[in-house]
């Protein structure tokens, strides 16, 4: 009787953790829906260009608001980890996840990407998360908001060739988007004015 009692109270423990869980991450997705628009959808294999880097592996670590890693997004499985596939093409940067949607950034919507040593509760350390820190277009009546979406490639080698690809994808479109007298670098500016680091009520809550 003893260890029956036992294996109820444990059975009991995962079910309530698993109902946490399950909770939390619905709450947390009602939250950001109305903060995050629906990102765009990825076009065919003809829309998204030649690949410039890639494929390569990696896990899909998870989508913050912009300036706090801690802030993860919830809405449109954005918050979701799963294993990937991860390439550069000419129109943006396709990350192809396993079990939900694949994730397409315009390269008209990538603002900078860089290494970090984690976010969203993933410490992995020396750098080794890829940042793409992208604006996800309005939709739906959900005005556009800046996301930082973070990745970490199985082989470390790639880390460092996803970045460089992706910097160099910037500055040809900063090139073929410059205008008359506007001197390099002043696009990347333009943005910032247009998407400001925002600051959002429920950051905390969603801690």
């Amino acid at each position: 009787m003893k260890i029956l009692a036992v294996a109820l109270l444990i059975a009991l423990a995962i079910f309530l953790v698993l109902y946490v869980t399950l909770i939390g991450r619905r709450r947390l997705a009602q939250r950001t829906t109305t903060v995050v628009p629906v990102p765009p959808v990825a076009p065919t294999a003809d829309g998204v260009g030649a690949v410039r880097f890639g494929p390569v592996e990696a896990v899909y670590v998870s989508t913050t608001l912009h300036g706090d890693w801690l802030a993860r997004v919830g809405a449109h499985g954005l918050g979701d980890r799963a294993h990937a596939v991860v390439s550069v093409h000419d129109q943006g940067v396709l990350i192809e996840r396993d079990g939900t949607a694949d994730l397409w950034l315009p390269v008209t919507e990538i603002r900078s990407t860089g290494l970090a040593p984690g976010m969203a509760g993933k410490y992995v350390g020396a750098d080794g998360l890829v940042v793409l820190t992208w604006a996800v277009p309005e939709s739906g009546g959900v005005p556009a908001a800046l996301v930082d979406t973070g990745l970490r490639t199985r082989r470390a080698e790639d880390r460092g060739g996803l970045v460089d690809a992706v910097r160099h994808l910037l500055a040809a479109q900063q090139r073929s988007g410059q205008q008359p007298g506007e001197q390099p670098g002043e696009q990347i500016e333009h943005l910032d004015q247009q998407y400001p680091q925002q600051q959002y009520p429920h950051q905390q809550e969603a801690r």
